[in-house]
């Protein structure tokens, strides 16, 4: 059965921490009649939330893993990707929204524009995601959601505007007005389920109508039609508003701003009928892929269901019964038994299972379209891989994964937790392409790297309740890294001669800083000083001396190898010996580049009352932060700061105590800079020391 793309949405639902995503997830699928009773996230009834599945998630309250559900509200079939609001996986926002057509924004109305707010726009931004905002927790003290539509507008730079006005906030808040229709509505009922529509109340008619104008105003902008309307000062019709919200949304000109509170199940419907009517249908998106067969061109995916299949794997889950492997189908069709095609291994695949996902359970399906969010089963493949029929060869452009700042050592406690653990790093490191491992060989530790001490404490946490794997947990340590400053020159010879043939290769040129990137290697040999076919060994001997650096025994980034002369023999020179030559030549060079140790400086957020602000920003003056702002925001003050990572562990203790536990920070990874000068030596000390005592 083929399905009208025009009635299908893809939307994620992303916000800063304790905004309330996962909240109004829960009503949306209660109005929509996907569950019967509404669970708070955290249940004091034992059950939590729908789409916080994990125990962990339903223990600390938070979301740790993307969740996806669908539903049907008036006509439209939704499909909806629940976020996580820390940091610390970000890579579940990145894979959702490279997948999605459209977004709603959550803000506190309280909190507003807080620091994963600012991340979560980018990242819609970087994928050109159309969004709505809905100022969530307007029945809070201090709920100001005119100011948040303020932020907006300032921090995020979003042409953001209300559709909706409330009536009364905090306690009083018992409804809102629709701008577009000026109509008053009110949520009745034991769960705000009975919609009751009245007149706008005679005391907030002025402030409705100005709030109409100021809305009218910028979205007319988007239509010729509206604004000759306006200039007649004739009877607006309602759908003419929304046809040119619509289309400001879609341009990514225009956030329409929707209010309410999830949790006192007000405006929740309003804010879904907005979904259907300013978020864009797959349709509406254009999607490119490279084609593989004819030189890389891109080409517009057409969303066809007739069309040769094109599908994304975003998501995999290895579960006790196999891999899960969540699609996203941009066009053609698959049916159960289909057999098709992974275009980056070139291998066959048949199609055993199908499911629509509902948090942790699973609808069989026989079939799926294009526009459509699906899971496979029993497929073997890689986040990121493009699935296509076989008469076509294509892939889809992956998402941006960041790289891991911070790393543990872990050691199980016996043979079977290492078993144990050996099988979660596994499943781990190939459902989260931020969560990275690997055996130090000196200190035969096993290392896990990720996005911050929260990431990887979960994942510490699930190997032992879900593995069973007992490990014991080292000191954190930061991801250093180290780079060049300057250009230096190189000419290695490697030679070596034992009993038959031996080894020779010249490898001559300079090293010198990269502005932009990790590694570039330019080839610029003429005359066959170096044949062509050892070129690519000279490129591999640089990259494996990028490993390990000289000065703390971090990879090296940053760096351009140029090659313009070598020499060769004709029976000793080897793919082998020109390896051995650059990374003989790379070390060379390496120490004539005034290297630096560079490391990775977090963006810092901490908000408290204003009584604690000296104490707050003295606490970041002594981590060696950088103090970027300071906000007042009523009597709560929100300090940001610039702070190396490895000053960082343990604040959250620290900050508790200096704030009587009412001051909240939030971090993400900033960019690398270099070490102070003792710091510097320190590192360097430490690194030698290590390496004298094996």
């Amino acid at each position: 059965m083929s399905v009208d793309l025009s009635n299908v949405r893809n939307i994620g639902i992303s916000a800063h921490i304790d905004s309330g995503k996962t909240t109004l997830t829960e009503r949306i699928l209660f109005y929509t009649d996907r569950i019967h009773a509404i669970h708070d996230v955290r249940g004091k009834d034992g059950v939590g939330a729908k789409m916080d599945s994990m125990e962990l998630e339903r223990e600390r309250g938070i979301t740790i893993q993307s969740a996806a559900t669908f539903c049907n509200w008036k006509g439209s079939n939704v499909n909806i990707i629940d976020t996580p609001g820390h940091v610390d996986f970000t890579i579940e926002v990145e894979r959702a929204l490279r997948v999605l057509d459209g977004a709603v924004l959550v803000l506190c109305s309280v909190g507003g524009v807080q620091s994963q707010s600012i991340t979560v726009n980018r990242q819609m931004t970087r994928y050109k995601v159309p969004r709505i905002a809905f100022i969530n927790k307007c029945d809070r003290t201090g709920a100001n959601p005119e100011r948040v539509t303020g932020q907006l507008r300032e921090k995020l730079a979003l042409n953001a505007h209300m559709v909706q006005m409330p009536i009364g906030l905090e306690n009083d808040l018992v409804g809102v007005v629709d701008l577009v229709t000026m109509k008053a509505l009110y949520f009745e009922g034991d769960n705000g389920e009975i919609i009751r529509e009245d007149e706008i109340p005679a005391a907030l008619l002025d402030r409705a109508r100005e709030k109409r104008e100021e809305l009218l105003e910028a979205v007319s902008m988007f239509s010729d039609d509206l604004m000759e309307v306006m200039l007649e000062e004739g009877e607006i019709d309602p759908d003419l508003i929304r046809a040119a919200i619509r289309k400001g949304t879609l341009s990514l000109e225009f956030t329409p701003v929707f209010i309410g509170s999830a949790y006192k199940n007000k405006a929740v419907q309003p804010m879904l009928d907005g979904v259907n009517a300013y978020l864009p249908c797959p349709t509406d998106v254009v999607n490119v892929a490279l084609d593989l067969n004819n030189e890389e061109k891109e080409f517009a995916v057409s969303n066809d269901p007739d069309d040769p299949l094109i599908m994304l794997a975003f998501k995999l889950e290895d579960g006790r019964y196999g891999q899960l492997t969540y699609v996203r189908t941009y066009q053609g069709k698959i049916t159960k038994g289909d057999t098709i095609f992974n275009s980056r291994t070139g291998k066959k695949v048949k199609i055993g299972r199908l499911c629509r996902m509902h948090s942790d359970e699973m609808e069989d399906i026989d079939s799926c379209g294009s526009g459509d969010i699906v899971a496979l089963f029993g497929v073997d493949c890689a986040s990121g891989d493009t699935f296509c029929s076989s008469d076509i060869s294509c892939s889809m452009s992956s998402m941006h994964i960041p790289e891991p700042v911070i790393s543990l050592a872990i050691v199980p406690v016996d043979n079977k937790a290492q078993i144990n653990m050996s099988k979660a790093l596994n499943r781990f490191t190939k459902e989260d392409p931020t969560f990275k491992t690997f055996v130090d060989h000196e200190t035969n530790e096993t290392i896990i790297s990720g996005m911050g001490e929260l990431h990887l404490e979960v994942y510490v946490e699930r190997m032992k309740r879900e593995y069973n794997a007992e490990v014991q947990v080292g000191a954190p340590q930061v991801a250093y890294r180290e780079t060049i400053t300057t250009r230096a020159e190189f000419n290695y010879t490697h030679k070596k001669q034992t009993g038959g043939s031996g080894q020779f290769g010249r490898v001559a040129g300079y090293m010198e800083p990269l502005e932009e990137g990790e590694y570039e290697f330019v080839d610029a040999i003429v005359g066959g000083s170096i044949p062509r076919e050892f070129i690519s060994s000279c490129d591999k001997g640089f990259q494996k001396s990028l490993a390990k650096g000289s000065l703390c025994g971090s990879g090296v980034t940053g760096v351009r190898c140029v090659i313009n002369d070598g020499a060769y023999h004709a029976v000793d020179s080897s793919d082998v010996a020109f390896q051995l030559a650059a990374i003989g030549a790379f070390k060379e060079g390496y120490m004539k580049a005034k290297p630096v140790i560079m490391e990775p400086i977090m963006k810092v957020s901490v908000e408290g009352p204003t009584e604690f602000q000296g104490s707050i920003m003295g606490s970041i003056n002594q981590r060696r932060g950088m103090i970027i702002g300071t906000m007042e925001e009523g009597n709560y003050t929100v300090v940001e700061a610039d702070v190396p990572l490895s000053e960082m562990f343990g604040y959250s203790t620290t900050l508790r105590s200096l704030t009587q536990g009412k001051a909240e920070f939030t971090m993400e990874f900033s960019a690398f800079k270099q070490v102070p000068k003792l710091v510097n030596d320190e590192l360097i000390k430490k690194y030698q020391s290590e390496k004298k005592n094996g």
